[in-house]
Parts: structure tokens; C-alpha cells; sequence
């Protein structure tokens, strides 16, 4: 193996494409472990093939939801089952809460939703993220012929972080949640956005 040391590699003149590798060539290597690479301001970078390792995966992730109904009481805080697990990347869901790996903290878009199985009309329905047993975001509706009621926020959670669904309503008695089977009406999830 040679190695070639200079300043400039330059294109000839009359010629504006530069080709570094050709039919030998299986991996190129720019830079070692501390190195930075610069692209100057005006650059583009144009990509015709397979690019991996930028940004973000998005992960974790978890979309979890429900087989059976739920019995939630009048003016209680209580927190969702769920029983299927339609996407969980990192293991990272269990005994209905999802808690954030090591080494995976950042931020993340958090959602969930509500549905009881009544055409009932009455005042209030709460769909809450809790953090650590923190009410953390809430959304509330009425119920009028089988609303729902959706949360959708951004959260800064650390490694450990336990996040759940909790849902409430105030018809005066027990109602039931929905499940799957009626179209995957109550439901919650997630996933990372950034570090």
C-alpha cells in the first residue's frame, strides 16, 4: 500500500469531473476517527445511490392498541391496557408503558387516543401522556356519538423515562374504552425525532 500526501487534488484542465476509484475500488475512506469533513457553503451533494448512517432512524418507536374494551370508571385517572404490539423497535414497551432505553434519550413525538363505545352524550373525555406518573399533556373533548379525543406532543425524555396512556371521563358511570376490532379506535405510540 502507497500513500499519496498533498495538498490539492485538482481535475485537468479542460476537464470538470473528478472520479476518485474505478473498477478496483470496493471502499473509499475519507478521514479518520476526529476528523471533520468540510462542505463549504455553495456545495450541493448529489446522490444517486444508497446513503445510510445520516440522520435520524426514528427510533425507538412503539404504535400499540387494544383487543378487548376496557372498563374506565366516572372521574378516575386510569391508565390504558394494551395488548398488541404493532411496532415496538427497541423492546422498549411493556406492562402498558413504554420506557425509554439507555442510551436513547432525546426528544420524541408522543401520541395517543380515546374512544368509548357510547353514543351517549356527556361533558368530558381526557386522553393524557403521563411521564414518570406526571400528567404531562392532556387533551379534552365532549363525548358526542363516539368522539375522539386525541393527544399529540413533543417530549424531552431521558434514558429510564416511563411513559403511559391514561385516559378519563365524567358521564356519571363506567363506560367502556374501544379496541381493534371497531378500526384501532384507542391507541398510543411514539418514536424519537432527535437526540
Amino acid at each position: 500500500m502507497s500513500k499519496l500526501e498533498t495538498n490539492t487534488i485538482d481535475t485537468v484542465s479542460g476537464t470538470s469531473t473528478l472520479q476518485v476509484g474505478s473498477t478496483n475500488t470496493s471502499t473509499i475512506t475519507l478521514g479518520v476517527s476526529g476528523d471533520t469533513i468540510n462542505v463549504p457553503s455553495g456545495v450541493t451533494i448529489a446522490n444517486s445511490g444508497t446513503a445510510t448512517g445520516f440522520g435520524e432512524n426514528n427510533t425507538p418507536a412503539w404504535f400499540v392498541k387494544k383487543s378487548a374494551q376496557q372498563s374506565i370508571s366516572a372521574n378516575t385517572f386510569t391508565d390504558v391496557t394494551y395488548d398488541i404490539e404493532v411496532v415496538d423497535t427497541d423492546n422498549a414497551f411493556a406492562s402498558n408503558v413504554f420506557t425509554v432505553p439507555s442510551g436513547k434519550g432525546g426528544k420524541y413525538i408522543v401520541f395517543g387516543q380515546c374512544r368509548f363505545d357510547t353514543g351517549a352524550d356527556f361533558d368530558g373525555i381526557l386522553s393524557i401522556i403521563a411521564v414518570n406518573g406526571t400528567r404531562t399533556l392532556a387533551s379534552w373533548g365532549a363525548n358526542q356519538y363516539y368522539n375522539f379525543i386525541n393527544i399529540t406532543g413533543i417530549l424531552d425524555l431521558s434514558a429510564g423515562d416511563v411513559v403511559k396512556h391514561v385516559c378519563n371521563q365524567d358521564s356519571g358511570s363506567s363506560r367502556q374504552l374501544g379496541y381493534a376490532d371497531q378500526g384501532t379506535v384507542t391507541f398510543f405510540g411514539g418514536f424519537r425525532i432527535t437526540t
